[in-house]
């Protein structure tokens, strides 16, 4: 049954969904032929939840949930997208992916980190979320600080695939995500002697981590909080490169089956 409008969720079939059976939406995954002889074949019936749809037949009963759509939106490729844009992309992916090494084989060396220069990028964004968490109390004052790093491009990934729709520049900032929890690990190890520099020269007084850990009488697990802060980074900086390779590969798969 070809379809090119869902008549559930109005997906209209596109190239990109070659890879999905003509009788199945892309979007949110009903069967077409299922879903318009119980909906067609008596009076209206009050819809069903959006998240758990139960489509009922005289053999089984098909219950299609929001995960192959979120899926499918997640590796959707930029759309209009040429071979050379996605070229140049791929080859973000892979200078990121050996960026991700040398930092992994590095470990907490805050010569390393620090003298990256992503971080005084990060840096600029650290002090802006001092002042933007000021209003909350002291406590999410001196926390903003690493806490906005992190959170800004968490929101950039959310922004470019939800908005956007470009997944790649979304598992880009995912990436910048994770690079910022490693960013922060060296500061956090350091919550107990407090001795790399900080801003404007500032003194012990000015030690984010080790005002907050000391609040929260919980100095002596800087050590553990840094190792857990490197290795989440890590990780996440690995999940967001097997995403947009994920999506270059359904890109250039797509584009050898259009191939004539």
């Amino acid at each position: 049954m070809n379809i090119p409008v869902c008549p559930r969720c109005r997906h209209r079939r596109s190239n990109n969904d070659s890879a999905t059976h003509e009788g199945v939406c892309p979007g949110c995954g009903i069967a077409y032929a299922k879903w318009l002889a119980r909906n067609t074949a008596g009076p209206y019936t009050q819809s069903p939840k959006p998240d758990a749809i139960a489509v009922e037949t005289d053999t089984e009963t098909e219950t299609v949930d929001l995960l192959p759509r979120l899926r499918e939106q997640l590796l959707l490729p930029p759309e209009g997208a040429d071979e050379t844009v996605m070229i140049w992309r791929a080859v973000l992916l892979v200078a990121l992916g050996l960026w991700t090494l040398w930092f992994a084989a590095h470990g907490i060396d805050w010569e390393v980190i620090g003298g990256s220069f992503l971080h005084n990028a990060n840096l600029a964004f650290h002090e802006f979320g001092h002042v933007f968490f000021r209003p909350f109390g002291r406590f999410m004052m001196i926390l903003g600080g690493s806490l906005f790093q992190v959170a800004l491009p968490l929101l950039l990934a959310g922004y470019f695939a939800g908005w956007k729709q470009d997944n790649i520049a979304a598992a880009a900032a995912l990436w910048w995500c994770g690079q910022n929890l490693v960013d922060v690990a060296p500061y956090i190890r350091d919550a107990e002697y407090r001795v790399l520099p900080l801003v404007g020269g500032g003194g012990e007084e000015s030690h984010d981590w080790g005002n907050l850990l000391t609040q929260l009488d919980a100095v002596p697990a800087c050590y553990a909080l840094a190792r857990t802060s490197f290795g989440v980074g890590l990780l996440i900086m690995c999940a967001a490169l097997a995403w947009g390779a994920a999506v270059v590969w359904r890109w250039r798969r797509e584009a050898t089956n259009r191939a004539p």
